[in-house]
């Protein structure tokens, strides 16, 4: 197969490559351990190589037959908007790489012992994979469904690895919240197919802007009802009470890769309220519903983290927050803040990430009498938060410097996460702030103040949870020397590194991150690209 025939098939590889992985080790589960491990390694090694392709593709960087800097893929040789098409461009390649590199962290964590834990767990990770990707590819809203219930289905197995009756309780939440919105989307879906005719995102737009009064308050219901289910996803305040529970219980590289799953609901949401903008786009895709909304789930987060008193409940809410700071960015007008807004995704993407892998490490071999002493957490309900995997037999053994590694990671993430100098979540909310002042002639003044504020205080919330978590777990006295292995360290250390790598290519990642903006809120030329290219047949050749 030649490189421009492979360019064409590109978009469709991220969802095949861990289809067919998870397949494979579905029939090979009783191989040996090395045998699947190399498999799912080499699965999500390949998905990361084709998301930076696709990256470059959609960049310009990498040679395409890609017109208006999007990549479509027709399923099957059927254009749009009457089959079923894959969309690469911009904000779709940057949510692949961030999904496989996050996903290639918590799979390496996980080898060291958790995948032992239950059953079937590397191929509930490969269809978990394979629904993220499908869910950032797919311009078809029914498709989005069907991606929506892949990721779930896996990730209500992963929820539950383990066992245990704290994540047992915790996952069933999860569960019944998520099949709860399942069907609001079904529902949302048929009312919007039933009234526009199409459930093609490119063509949505043109099909609303010629409905009747009639007719578009019935589009209105439906796509209230799909934000709803979108604003659940992205963990927003007042549908986000599942969530710290639901992370906090799961096993640490579940909890790690489970960091980018509010970022779809984000995504869904900004990806609709550009196509829509348009024609009015209604609540809650509207600017302002964004707006404070975000803003509420900030200040909902950000009391969350002051009253937390574990690491894992701690690191919940802080995805709440960066959910909340999304919103709220994305609810501006124009596109000032979209591109900062991004290269704070990112960074909190992969801070987050990090952090989930690495509150279980810092809380390794830690007698529970002290965090009893210090404050009655749960009210006292010290359920067993490790099961029956929490042995220190499975722990591997004493690394060099292991309190150095981890008290050092562990000033990473909390100077990340809070947007303290000098890593990139400082440069997300100085830039973002930057924007939104600068965005004053179109923004009101109050709206911009409320958000700088909102910004700050957050992140002083953050500062002062994570001081005092810190201080509890570094200076206990007689804490043994927790032992871990390199196979866990080092997937920490990888994701942290690449925040660093992404502060000091701050300027051209943020010139590329301002394109995927202006890229993003073009919606004639997303429409242009769609439509006409998904007439070609897979098979042609330019």
């Amino acid at each position: 197969m030649s490189g421009w025939t492979l360019a064409w098939h590109a978009p469709i590889l991220p969802v095949l490559l861990p289809l067919c992985a998870g397949a494979v080790l579905l029939l090979a589960r009783d191989a040996r351990l090395g045998a699947r491990a190399g498999i799912a390694v080499g699965a999500t090694l390949a998905q990361l190589l084709v998301a930076c392709v696709l990256l470059g593709m959609a960049d310009g960087r990498v040679a395409a037959p890609w017109p208006g800097g999007a990549g479509v893929y027709a399923l099957g040789g059927w254009a749009a908007p009457f089959g079923i098409v894959l969309v690469a461009d911009r904000l779709a390649a940057v949510m692949l790489t961030l999904t496989a590199l996050l996903g290639l962290a918590a799979l390496v964590y996980s080898l060291a012992r958790w995948e032992r834990a239950g059953s079937h767990y590397l191929s509930l990770f490969q269809f978990l994979l394979m629904g993220l990707n499908g869910a950032f590819l797919t311009g078809d809203l029914f498709n989005l469904f069907v991606f929506f219930e892949v990721l779930l289905a896996a990730s209500y197995g992963l929820a539950l690895h383990g066992s245990g009756p704290l994540r047992v309780r915790s996952a069933m939440h999860y569960i019944v919240v998520n099949l709860v919105a399942s069907a609001l989307f079904l529902v949302a879906a048929a009312l919007i197919y039933g009234v526009t005719g199409t459930l093609n995102m490119a063509e949505l737009a043109q099909r609303v802007a010629r409905l009747d009064a009639a007719d578009r308050s019935l589009f209105d219901m439906g796509a209230a009802l799909l934000g709803v289910v979108f604003l659940v996803k992205a963990g927003a305040w007042p549908l986000n009470f599942w969530l710290p529970a639901a992370y906090a219980s799961a096993t640490p590289p579940v909890a790690g890769v489970f960091a980018i799953l509010t970022k779809v609901g984000v995504y869904a949401l900004l990806r609709f309220s550009v196509l829509l903008e348009e024609v009015a786009a209604p609540a809650p895709f509207e600017g302002n519903w964004l707006y404070y909304c975000g803003l509420a789930t900030v200040a909902a987060g950000s009391c969350g983290v002051l009253a937390a008193q574990k690491l894992d409940r701690l690191a919940g809410y802080l995805v709440i927050v960066s959910s909340g700071t999304l919103l709220a960015a994305f609810g501006f007008a124009g596109t000032t803040l979209t591109g900062p807004a991004l290269y704070y995704l990112a960074a909190s993407v992969l801070g987050s990430g990090a952090f989930f892998l690495l509150a279980e490490l810092a809380e390794r071999n830690r007698s529970a009498v002290a965090d009893l002493l210090a404050i009655s957490f749960e009210a006292f309900g010290l359920q067993d938060r490790y099961d029956a995997e929490n042995t220190s037999e499975l722990s591997g053994v004493a690394i060099p410097a292991a309190m150095a590694f981890l008290g050092l990671a562990f000033l990473s993430c909390a100077l990340l996460l809070t947007g303290l100098p000098p890593l990139p979540g400082f440069v997300g909310k100085f830039a973002l702030i930057s924007a939104a002042i600068a965005a004053q002639p179109l923004a009101p003044l109050p709206q911009v103040v409320l958000f700088v504020a909102a910004l700050l205080l957050s992140g002083l919330a953050g500062l002062i949870a994570l001081s005092r978590l810190g201080l509890r777990i570094f200076w206990e006295r007689e804490r043994p020397t927790p032992h871990l292995q390199w196979v866990e360290a080092a997937p920490i250390g990888a994701l942290l590194l690449l925040c660093a790598m992404l502060t000091l290519a701050a300027g051209p990642a943020m010139t590329f991150f301002d394109a995927s903006a202006q890229s993003l809120h073009d919606a004639a030329t997303y429409t242009r690209s769609v439509l006409p290219a998904s007439a070609e047949s897979v098979g042609r050749r330019p």
